[in-house]
């Protein structure tokens, strides 16, 4: 009741008292009213809140992994307007292209590391097919089998399976045998076609999306999901995406976190676009949280975000912060993020969450925690 009564002097708008009710009952709010949040909802209120839910479900603590990043190549087959990393393959030379055995290396250099996760994203090459990823999984795993293998976006898996020819259980359960563990949550974007047909009309849409993502949960994988926001798209697009999200999560169970994405407009065709202010980017996460009733994690990516405004993240809902990520993902670096070197120690990152007075932990993939730094 403390939060509803700190809210009936100040709040007047009466379907935000009912979300106010909601919140405190622990019940699910609809997508009118997820959309009078970002209308109506000040910093303040959604903020206070998502706070509100965060505590209920993890206290005061906050998750993070070690982890590293594969990035096999640049080199992509689709042109997103707002993507700054990629290269098209007739300007291969541009970019980057790694062997299996350039990426063995990578793996070896955390022999004998603590670290528990490796994260393989990249663009779309033509000629890095099913075959190539699955001998590579199957290296990766023979070297160090204590590792989380997560791999792939949903656009990369799209077209690995198309060209392979095989539906997407069995092209998922090829990758499964050759050890993938789970799915990142990139390629999402934003679903509603009015948006992605400007920003990403060539790759997968939100239902192969969801397809992908939906068949991997069925198939006893787990994955994440993302959505990138602050660019052409309007509050009821956001609404409608997480909706979506929400929607197949009562179906499988089988996301562990949503990660709101900022967009970056540096070096892409949407340089034009302003980015969202800090304080927009905070109301994001909080609507998020409070929307997003059935995902236990909301993961603010530090170096898409920055890590002071993460570090103020944790105040809005977050409870997660990924991981050590260790210089290795150029992704939103490529896009004028301010962490052109994306590396945080252990002790970094806990030192980040004591900070605000949280309690860091760190996690495996899957949410299992490994060690609470009290």
């Amino acid at each position: 009741m403390e939060l509803l009564s700190s809210f009936r002097n100040t709040v007047k708008d009466s379907t935000l008292l009912r979300i106010s009710e909601k919140v405190n009952e622990g019940e699910r709010i609809t997508e009118e009213e997820g959309l009078v949040l970002f209308e109506k909802g000040d910093l303040g209120f959604v903020g206070a809140l998502a706070n509100h839910i965060s505590t209920r479900l993890h206290g005061g603590k906050v998750y993070f992994n070690r982890n590293f990043h594969i990035e096999p190549t640049n080199v992509c087959m689709f042109t997103c307007n707002f993507c700054s990393y990629s290269r098209q393959y007739k300007h291969r030379d541009e970019g980057w292209e790694l062997s299996i055995e350039q990426m063995m290396d990578i793996v070896r250099k955390y022999d004998g590391q603590p670290v528990t996760e490796v994260h393989i994203v990249g663009g779309v090459h033509p000629k890095m097919n099913l075959e190539f990823f699955c001998e590579l999984l199957t290296r990766i795993h023979e070297h160090r089998p204590d590792l989380h293998l997560k791999g792939f976006t949903a656009v990369e898996l799209d077209y690995m399976f198309r060209k392979a020819k095989l539906t997407t259980e069995e092209g998922l359960i090829k990758l499964r045998d050759a050890g993938l563990q789970s799915l990142p949550g990139g390629g999402a974007e934003i679903f509603h076609p009015e948006v992605r047909e400007v920003i990403c009309a060539d790759k997968v849409d939100g239902a192969g999306w969801l397809d992908i993502h939906g068949t991997a949960h069925k198939l006893g994988m787990h994955s994440n999901a993302t959505m990138l926001y602050g660019h052409i798209e309007r509050f009821e697009h956001r609404v409608d995406h997480m909706s979506r999200l929400r929607n197949l999560q009562d179906e499988t169970g089988g996301f562990n976190c949503f990660i709101p994405l900022k967009f970056r407009n540096k070096n892409n065709d949407m340089s034009h676009v302003k980015e969202s202010s800090i304080i927009e980017d905070l109301r994001m996460y909080a609507i998020a949280r409070i929307f997003m009733d059935n995902f236990r994690n909301l993961k603010a990516y530090w170096p898409m975000l920055g890590r002071q405004t993460a570090q103020l993240s944790l105040a809005y809902g977050v409870n997660d912060l990924d991981g050590t990520i260790d210089d290795t993902t150029k992704i939103y670096s490529m896009a004028g993020s301010e962490e052109q070197s994306p590396s945080l120690t252990t002790e970094e990152l806990c030192d980040m969450i004591e900070a605000v007075g949280k309690i860091p932990v760190e996690r495996d993939t899957l949410y299992n925690e490994i060690q609470v730094f009290a």
